[in-house]
């Protein structure tokens, strides 16, 4: 006997909507993700709003991110965020529609500044680099030609610290998250600059297995709550009031 289509969805679906989906995410990027930051940071509170729009049920996890993300190849979770855009990562992962638009800076030493106007002058600096973080492709491009030298610590507040030592040149970063890290490093911020230009915009996503049994369905569901949260005007103002409470923070003087 040949079951409805619509009957045979349903029952297809079952096991995706039961169970409560497995969300791993890392610490020390804020103001996106962090255990010690307010509701785990900016972008955890967009992840768990798009999949409460949803009412789709989830459980979320604290990892490093490099085992976070291999532990998601494997099966272990059903999700990880937030990552950007590679062609290797894109050969293993589906993609959410952008959780946000981040522009990548560089911060240097302000006694020896670094912009991207002129990349010769990148050749044979240090970069330093979280694990786990795919740089932009001009610099990647320079890495893999071996023309930068990378340095991978586990966290950005490691890499500020590592550049006021000496022992690296410069960093990339979102604008917003990289002064944040000069803030959790509780430095002389004076002491390191922001280059004036970006050196890329890129965008962050929710990201599931391609091997994912249920995958297509997951980031079908999260996109739709994402989209609820935009065109209802709640994604912006979360974003503003988060951004917000965060400026007002770092204007506080220190305790």
């Amino acid at each position: 006997m040949r079951l409805p289509s619509i009957l045979l969805l349903t029952l297809l679906c079952l096991p995706l909507q039961a169970a409560s989906l497995r969300l791993v995410t890392g610490d020390d990027y804020a103001p996106f993700t962090g255990q010690d930051l307010p509701g785990g940071g900016m972008l955890t509170q967009v992840v768990e709003a798009a999949l409460q729009a949803q009412s789709r049920p989830y459980n979320m996890h604290w990892r490093p991110w490099n085992r976070g993300y291999l532990k998601t190849l494997q099966g272990e979770f059903d999700a990880t965020f937030p990552y950007i855009k590679t062609p290797q990562r894109e050969q293993v992962y589906l993609y959410s529609a952008p959780l946000f638009i981040a522009e990548q800076h560089i911060f240097s030493r302000a006694d020896d500044p670094i912009e991207i106007d002129d990349p010769a002058s990148l050749q044979g600096r240090r970069l330093c680099y979280p694990l786990g973080w795919a740089p932009p492709k001009v610099l990647q491009d320079m890495l893999d030609q071996g023309l930068l030298t990378r340095h991978s610590p586990t966290g950005l507040k490691e890499c500020v610290r590592l550049l006021l030592l000496g022992r690296d040149d410069f960093f990339i970063s979102d604008r917003r998250l990289g002064d944040a890290a000069l803030r959790l490093a509780a430095v002389d911020t004076s002491r390191l600059r922001r280059s004036e230009r970006a050196i890329s915009n890129s965008t962050l996503h929710l990201i599931v297995p391609r091997s994912h049994p249920y995958g297509p369905q997951l980031i079908e569901t999260f996109d739709h709550g994402l989209r609820a949260l935009q065109d209802s005007g709640r994604y912006q103002r979360l974003i503003d009031e988060y951004l917000q409470s965060m400026d007002t923070a770092s204007a506080e003087p220190p305790q």
